[in-house]
C-alpha cells in the first residue's frame, strides 16, 4: 500500500464497460513525511475519498479486489482514508 493525497476527479462519458459506476480520482503519491513523489495517477475507489484527503491505494492484481462483485479493470485504487498519520515523533502541546 501507498499513500497518496487526492487532487481531483476523472469524468468521462466514453469507458471501458467495466468501469459503468466507478468513481475515478487523481491521486499524487506521499511519502510518509507528505512530501510529493512521482506523478499523479489515476484510481479507482472504493471508499468515497474526497479531494485533499490523505489515503492509501494500491496497485496491480490487488487493486480488483474491493470490487469483488464486479469486474473492474483498475491497475490502482484507492482502499482507505487516513484519518490519523502518526511517525513517532512527539506532538507540541496545544497552547504551551
Amino acid at each position: 500500500m501507498q499513500l497518496g493525497r487526492v487532487v481531483g476527479c476523472v469524468w468521462s462519458s466514453v469507458k471501458n464497460v467495466g468501469l459503468t459506476g466507478q468513481r475515478l480520482l487523481i491521486v499524487q503519491p506521499v511519502k510518509a513525511d507528505l512530501t510529493l513523489t512521482g506523478r499523479a495517477i489515476i484510481c479507482t475507489d472504493c471508499t468515497g475519498a474526497g479531494s485533499g484527503e490523505l489515503i492509501y491505494w494500491v496497485r496491480g492484481k490487488e487493486a480488483t479486489f474491493p470490487f469483488t462483485d464486479a469486474e473492474v479493470p483498475s491497475d490502482a485504487t484507492v482502499v482507505g482514508i487516513v484519518d490519523e498519520l502518526n511517525l513517532g515523533k512527539p506532538r507540541a502541546e496545544d497552547g504551551n
